[in-house]
This record gives C-alpha cells, structure tokens and sequence, in this order.
C-alpha cells in the first residue's frame, strides 16, 4: 500500500477549510485537495476494518475517499474536528458499498456476516455500525501533547513542585495521593502542598 501524507495540524486544518469556504475558486480548489491528500491515512485506516469483506483493498480507500470528500463538502467547523465528522461519512460509503453487493440477495440483517477480522472471526453490521471509530488526529495530537508537557515538567517547575506534581497525579509510576497525604510525606501543610500545586500547575499552563 501506498505511503500516505502525515495528518494536518489542527490549525493548519483550519486554515485549509477557511480557505475552502472564504478563498478564491483557485484557493478553495487547492485546499479542497489538500484536505484530501492529507486525510487518505484515515480513509486507510477505517478501510482495513474491511478488509476481509471479500473486496480489494484498493477498491475499499478508493470508495472510502468518496465518503471523505463528502465530508469535507459538508464539514461545519463548528462541530469539531473534520476527521471525526469523516469518520463517519467514510464508514457510510463503506458499508453502502457492502450493501450494494447484496442487493439481490435477501434484506440484509444486522446480524448478518459482512466478512472476517484478521483473527478469523466473523464481521456483522451491528458489530461495524456500534464500533466508536478512533480519531487517530486527535490520538497523534494527544502524544505529542503529552510529550511537550512531559518537557516542561522537567524544565520549567522547581523540584519541589515536580515532586508535588508527580505524587499528586501518580506521575512516571507513582500513586495518586491526596494533599493531605503529601503534607504528612514531606512534612509541610496541606494548604502549602495546594499552593503549590496551584503555582506549579499555572506555570505548566502559561507555557504549554
């Protein structure tokens, strides 16, 4: 399989639907097409659900793609982002597809088998259509969230603060523990561990 894109960046993403709604014919049309390019990942990813359906996997990104640019047709910026909104509209062709090949068979049932996963069980419509869909978007932007904030806690808070930090929210492998439990630990007031806590948490935030 093809070597698709890296997803865009929340803002980017922005910029790119701006432009398709306010741009130029020429913007909107550039833009149009980047969202597309820079979304063929997800449409690979929902696609390999299917892909013991008994159809080509080619065949599924490419009818996956039509439910994609649906959505990026019909995408309001106000609901979130666009790959969760797609998600959805590329499952929809997918399993329209899925139908179509049946449609001279009997009425489908959603208990009916579509296909196999990859351990050999079998797929039915109820099992695809109840699957909440992971925005893998928002899970690389959470990673690199976490990393950035990881950083900062190293870099940017005293130790006494990093250590509050790490035991009040169980931090690389500590319990969680309550401000009056790291009070009686490092032998200070519950209402001092608070204020620090507070502080430290205000710099993490100025920064991020």
């Amino acid at each position: 399989m093809k070597t698709f894109q890296k997803p865009l960046t929340s803002g980017e993403e922005a910029e790119y639907i701006r432009l398709l709604k306010e741009g130029t014919s020429q913007e909107a049309k550039q833009a149009k097409e980047i969202l597309i390019e820079r979304n063929l990942r997800l449409v690979a990813h929902i696609a390999k659900k299917y892909q013991n359906a008994d159809e080509e996997m080619e065949d599924l990104i490419s009818v996956g793609s039509i439910g994609l640019i649906k959505a990026i047709d019909t995408f309001d910026s106000g609901k979130g982002r666009l790959a969760t909104y797609a998600c959805r509209c590329i499952d929809n062709e997918l399993l329209m597809l899925l139908r179509s090949k049946k449609k001279n068979s009997r009425e489908i049932s959603l208990f009916e088998p579509i296909g196999q996963d990859k351990e050999g069980n079998e797929i039915h419509l109820l099992d695809v259509i109840e699957q909440q869909q992971p925005d893998i978007v928002e899970c690389m932007e959470l990673e690199k969230n976490i990393q950035k904030l990881q950083s900062l806690v190293e870099n940017c808070l005293t130790e006494r603060e990093k250590q509050i930090l790490m035991l009040r929210y169980g931090l690389w492998g500590e319990r969680e523990a309550t401000q009056s439990e790291i009070g009686d630990l490092l032998g200070i007031s519950r209402s001092y561990v608070s204020r620090i806590e507070k502080k430290a948490l205000q710099k993490l935030r100025m920064h991020f």
